[in-house]
């Protein structure tokens, strides 16, 4: 048989690509268009993606050869999975490699919006001294809600209770047997909300998590509630997002993904109570050298037939 051949749409660092080359063909069309992709797709037996590309109906209707999608990462609501299943299309990704990345943003957002970090260091750049307006908080002795207990959420636990912050977890698969971190207290979802001083979210983006922070789920939260996102965009609805922060319910916001991106909610991102960053979770040295490593051995398995650790379809 002869070399399958892999198409790389968003890049991928050397050690995946070494991998891959050590048994099979890989071209690298980074940045390739939407209608690029169509064209190209019936050529390849496997297609590794990021976020950017899109893998839609149309292009898995289109990709005739193709035996495998691999995301390299984490969330897969860029490839319509049901197009996929329909075609006999395995489709993996890579959901442990960037894990430690994504869970220390998340403490970073958390310390910066405690501390206002990100205003005393622009204010101070341009020649403004706020030491008086600068008065922030501890963590110590505050409770931190995160909502999605997976594999991150576990990781921001261990972080945030190792500064003394008090745990209240909920997920949809937790029970009263689930091991959580110790001190920490299973809530539902409600009870989440109620009871936290910080939120931070930790789910993907499904049908039964868009938008479930809305303003009914605002109203119920503490009075100067801080909240993190570094999930997915969507989950938040970014008007009553910002409708907490103009009226103050919301003494904080730090978001690292929106509901478009780059976003165009300009008033939410110029509101002085919003941290923002464009979507760099998983973008560390480190994570993304292992997802790549990650994502190609898992590819190269799906199309030699072999054990798959993060089958997905």
């Amino acid at each position: 048989m002869g070399k399958f051949r892999v198409l790389l749409t968003d890049g991928l660092q050397q050690p995946g690509k070494d991998l891959i080359s050590s048994e099979d063909e890989f071209i690298d069309r980074k940045g390739i268009s939407a209608q690029e992709l169509m064209k190209e797709i019936p050529a390849y037996d496997a297609v590794i993606v990021r976020g950017r590309t899109k893998m839609t109906r149309d292009v898995i209707e289109n990709a005739h050869k193709l035996k495998v999608i691999g995301r390299c990462g984490v969330g897969v609501d860029n490839i319509d999975l049901g197009a996929a299943k329909e075609k006999g299309i395995i489709v993996v990704n890579a959901p442990v490699a960037t894990t430690t990345s994504v869970a220390e943003l998340t403490m970073g957002l958390i310390y910066s919006l405690a501390r206002e970090i990100p205003r005393a260091s622009a204010g101070l750049k341009q020649g403004e001294w706020l030491k008086k307006s600068l008065v922030g908080i501890e963590l110590n002795g505050r409770s931190v809600g995160i909502i999605g207990y997976g594999r991150i959420g576990r990781m921001v636990a261990k972080l945030a209770s190792s500064v003394g912050m008090h745990i209240n977890a909920f997920g949809p698969h937790l029970t009263k047997e689930s091991k959580i971190v110790e001190g920490g207290r299973i809530m539902s979802f409600k009870q989440v909300l109620q009871n936290s001083d910080f939120i931070t979210i930790h789910t993907p983006l499904k049908d039964n998590t868009k938008q479930m922070i809305d303003e009914k789920a605002i109203d119920l939260m503490k009075d100067g509630v801080r909240i993190v996102c570094t999930a997915r965009g969507g989950i938040i609805d970014e008007s009553a997002l910002l409708q907490g922060l103009n009226s103050g319910k919301i003494a904080g916001a730090a978001l690292d993904v929106f509901e478009a991106e780059p976003p165009t909610n300009e008033e939410l991102l110029r509101h002085p109570n919003l941290i923002a960053t464009p979507h760099i979770g998983g973008q560390t040295t480190d994570s993304q050298l292992r997802a790549s490593i990650d994502i190609a051995s898992e590819v190269l398995a799906a199309l030699n037939g072999k054990e798959l650790r993060w089958k997905i379809v």
